[in-house]
């Protein structure tokens, strides 16, 4: 989760359409919230790919199992927990520590600040951020768990009512939403094509998803005119 700069300060599970309410607009927002990964960046720059396979590497020498039992692992636990590390501590009792020393043995590492500085630099957008929130603020709690966003929250002292959160994962907004913020799903042209599994690509109807978009940076341009 990475916060981007304050305009005012320093620093659909398919519901019918008659039952939505309307959208949230951005005119109180003074917090614009990203996440990062396959949301400032799409998914087929390969950036996670790295991640990817250590995580599975890890998972196939921890439990003694073959690589493809462990990408099965990995991507279960991934989707139950909201990680893999998630599933592994809660599944099989895993030490994080050990499993975020190996995993972060790669050119751009994955949920942490240094993860997160790493990219926006090489995006060339480091300097239009005021701070990060990785996974060890989040005391290696993800999303979507709601004690991982009111930590956030209180981290960054940010008002859920005047902040809009962009995220490539629907179940990641709803949360977001039952506290006030205005929330964005960005799902990249061609995401399909580049391996995402249908569960996430589900939401996209979904009542606590207020706006959608495959384009963040012609979205942001448009929302920034007066």
């Amino acid at each position: 989760m990475t916060g981007a700069p304050r305009t005012a300060r320093t620093a659909r599970m398919n519901s019918p359409a008659s039952a939505r309410a309307a959208p949230r607009d951005f005119a109180r927002v003074e917090t614009w919230v990203f996440d990062l990964d396959n949301t400032l960046y799409p998914r087929h720059l390969n950036l996670w790919q790295q991640v990817d396979d250590r995580i599975r590497d890890y998972i196939a020498n921890f439990l003694k199992i073959g690589r493809d039992e462990a990408f099965r692992v990995q991507k279960d636990y991934y989707r139950r927990y909201g990680t893999s590390m998630r599933g592994m501590m809660t599944e099989h009792g895993m030490n994080p520590d050990d499993y975020l020393a190996f995993v972060h043995q790669i050119d751009l590492t994955n949920g942490t600040r240094k993860h997160a500085d790493a990219v926006m630099r090489r995006l060339d957008i480091h300097e239009h951020f005021e701070d990060v929130f990785d996974i060890v603020a989040a005391e290696l709690e993800p999303k979507p768990l709601p004690q991982t966003y009111d930590r956030f929250l209180k981290t960054h002292d940010v008002d859920p009512a005047s902040a809009a959160m962009f995220e490539d994962l629907s179940r990641n907004l709803a949360v977001p939403h039952a506290l006030g913020m205005t929330t964005v799903l960005v799902v990249p042209e061609g995401s399909r094509e580049v391996l995402r599994e249908a569960w996430e690509m589900e939401g996209r109807d979904a009542a606590h998803v207020d706006h959608v978009t495959d384009d963040l940076a012609g979205f942001l341009r448009t929302i920034a005119r007066p």
